[in-house]
């Protein structure tokens, strides 16, 4: 019997006889074998990192990926469609401003315990907020009911035999059921899920032509004609990227996920460690990263394929998604047409879910999607109607063009009015004591206020004159 210690003495005379015989021969060895330990070690590290990093990944993924609706398409396709790479650098001039108002409406529900509406409420005036959250419900109904109608069109194009009545219906009650039936854990991870759909633009994007020189210039230096189609499309795509929903769904989402953790009473809430900040900036910077790289895509997509053809004419999501057919072939159509689909899940539930906190909050009801149907009536109700009149401006003869002009109307009277409260709280040391903003946030903060109010009177300048 040889016992593995006399094993392990053979198997090593045997390695310093070939060292000895052939040294280069047991060196190739050696490196071959810490070559391969050092492939399995760096490669269960990059697991573990990518595992962690999604498990960071929350509210802040799901409000950029959000921001991509079926409405924020259509407008991005216009852009591409209409002025070819000659805007794509948009896609960076927003980043930073969407990306520092989303973590200032983040840090402040972390800090406060409290959404947006509910401190607005205690530290400023009610009539202002009242106003606010009514212009906003109006905005977010005409969005949803646009967006409904988007996901029902874009669906025919997969499936043109079923019903268009049968088809929203069904989104509306698939929506309507998730966030009222679910629990908010189950919510939460179908919404993380869901934001992945955003990859089908990036996939389009490889699948087509793009002329990479000509990408990258329009990407780092900005061009602008000044006429007034432009100056809209600009103050469309602002809108549409820096809107007030995402605002108060950013914002309760953290409370929703302090309470999912534990923090069940207001004073557990307002502890807020080094980490959790921490945590929140790595997801609110990459979801807002995520919708930005989307927009860019779409615009790319749209100006390599539908401008380059000299195809200007696009006003709907479903409409750039029928265009690329015949050029770009039937995979790109595909996956735009799932794009859409798949965003509109997404986005529908959370402009309705943000309307209602907003409401529940202003005037103090109960409210959140941690509570049932029975704890929080008011808060679901709002929900509710807010998506059964979405479902019905689809029968009405509204012009869903038109539902998003008077959505682009509303955001506008709105958002710079949201946007001076977030600043003006997140930088107030009575609210958010050592977690106040810093010096460099505070000023892109108050850029951004500029810049939106800007677009709001332009946009509404611009459609009434």
């Amino acid at each position: 019997m040889i016992y593995p210690y006399a094993r392990s003495v053979t198997k090593n005379e045997e390695f310093i006889k070939k060292v000895t015989e052939s040294p280069a021969l047991a060196l190739d060895k050696t490196v071959d074998t810490s070559k391969h330990l050092f492939h399995n070690v760096t490669s269960n590290n990059s697991v573990k990192r990518a595992g962690e990093y999604w498990k960071t990944l929350g509210p802040g993924l799901t409000t950029g990926a959000a921001d991509d609706d079926p409405s924020g398409i259509a407008t991005y396709s216009q852009t591409g469609a209409q002025y070819g790479f000659q805007l794509l650098w948009l896609a960076a001039f927003t980043f930073p401003l969407m990306a520092v108002i989303q973590e200032m409406c983040a840090r402040i529900g972390l800090v406060t315990g409290r959404g947006l509406a509910g401190n607005i409420r205690i530290y400023y005036s009610k009539w202002i907020l009242y106003i606010c959250t009514i212009l906003l419900f109006a905005a977010n109904t005409f969005n949803i009911g646009a967006d409904l109608g988007a996901m029902a069109k874009a669906t025919q194009l997969l499936f043109p035999a079923i019903n268009f009545g049968l088809l929203i219906l069904g989104f509306t009650l698939l929506s309507l059921g998730l966030q009222i039936f679910t629990t908010y854990a189950k919510y939460a991870f179908y919404l993380k899920f869901l934001a992945l759909i955003l990859l089908s633009y990036v996939l389009v994007a490889a699948i087509v032509n793009i002329n990479i020189n000509e990408l990258f210039l329009h990407a780092i230096i900005p061009s602008i004609t000044f006429s007034r189609t432009q100056l809209f499309l600009i103050c469309g795509i602002l809108g549409t990227t820096i809107s007030p929903y995402l605002f108060f769904w950013q914002t309760s989402q953290e409370v929703e996920e302090e309470i999912h953790h534990g923090k069940t009473t207001l004073k557990l809430r307002q502890e807020t460690s080094d980490a959790e900040i921490k945590n929140m900036r790595v997801d609110v910077w990459s979801g807002m990263f995520i919708s930005n790289i989307v927009m860019f895509f779409i615009i790319a997509t749209c100006a390599a394929v539908l401008f380059s053809h000299g195809i200007k004419n696009i006003n709907t999501a479903q409409d750039a998604a029928l265009a690329l057919k015949p050029l770009a072939g039937q995979n790109a159509y595909l996956l735009f047409a799932l794009g859409i689909v798949g965003t509109g899940m997404l986005a529908v539930p959370i402009l309705a879910g943000a309307t209602s906190y907003a409401l529940a909050e202003s005037f103090g009801w109960k409210l959140g999607l941690h509570k049932n149907l029975k704890q929080a009536p008011s808060f679901y109700g709002i929900i509710i109607l807010s998506m059964a009149i979405g479902l019905g401006l689809n029968f009405v003869g509204i012009d869903p063009i038109k539902a998003l002009i008077y959505s682009a109307v509303g955001n506008g009277l709105v958002a710079p009015v949201i946007l001076l409260f977030i600043v003006l709280l997140s930088g107030s040391h009575k609210v958010m004591k050592e977690r106040v903003n810093h010096p460099v946030i505070t000023i892109v903060g108050w850029v951004t206020v500029i810049a939106m109010l800007v677009a709001g009177i332009a946009t509404i300048w611009s459609l009434f004159y």
